[in-house]
């Protein structure tokens, strides 16, 4: 055999066994992705993740229906507002933001860095005692800031934190029971429409004005 025969064979047989390391890399390669996981296969995960949050921190309830979608008084309006201007331009608390101007608490609300506030509608206003309401209109800044004050907590609660009892601004303690999306404030009012956001509020929009107590 000649050396020239001898060099092609030695040749061939290195090629067969880079050939065969190779190909046992790239099935260990492909073992490993399978056995962990590749990027694509886990990709959903932080998506599905991401989706829920955004559900979680949604508006929900049942008044959230009569929200303006467009324009300053809708969800997205109000989330660039101060609470007593994002309020004013919301159609349900067309009462609640007069009362507020009444007692002169118009700055005090804006300019609270974070604060949750339970709203009551215009309905909520007009099924109250009229007489009470009369009186507290006709005592901004004694009686109706009083009241109005009572409906405001420190801290912007998220719904899993609305549960339990607050002090209000007012001083005294407010208890919020329920869970998931149905409140009950103050033992009498539902939330309405909770989770609103505004620039520096959460706010909780109740079917009932709350009656600090004596």
């Amino acid at each position: 055999m000649s050396i020239r025969h001898n060099k092609t064979v030695r040749f061939a047989a290195v090629g067969a066994v880079l050939a065969l390391s190779l190909a046992a890399c790239s099935a260990d390669d492909a073992s490993t992705e399978t056995s962990t996981g590749g990027s694509s296969s886990s990709a959903p995960a932080p998506e599905t993740g991401e989706s829920m949050e955004a559900t979680a921190s949604a508006p929900f309830g049942p008044g959230c229906e009569a929200v303006p979608a467009e324009g300053a008084g809708s969800f997205d309006g109000m989330a660039a507002e101060p609470v007593a201007t994002a309020a004013s331009a919301n159609p349900l608390l067309s009462t609640l933001v007069s009362a507020v101007g009444e007692a002169d608490l118009v700055d005090t609300l804006n300019s609270a860095e974070e604060i949750t506030v339970f709203a009551p509608t215009n309905d909520a206003f007009e099924a109250m005692d009229q007489a009470t309401l009369k009186k507290a209109m006709g005592d901004p800044s004694g009686l109706l800031t009083q009241v109005l004050t009572y409906h405001v907590v420190e801290g912007k609660l998220a719904p899993e934190e609305l549960a339990g009892t607050h002090t209000t601004l007012q001083g005294t303690d407010l208890t919020v029971e329920g869970g998931d999306e149905d409140f009950t404030v103050g033992g009498s009012a539902s939330v309405i429409c909770g989770n609103v956001q505004t620039s520096n509020a959460t706010v909780y929009i109740i079917d009932g004005v709350l009656a600090p107590k004596a």
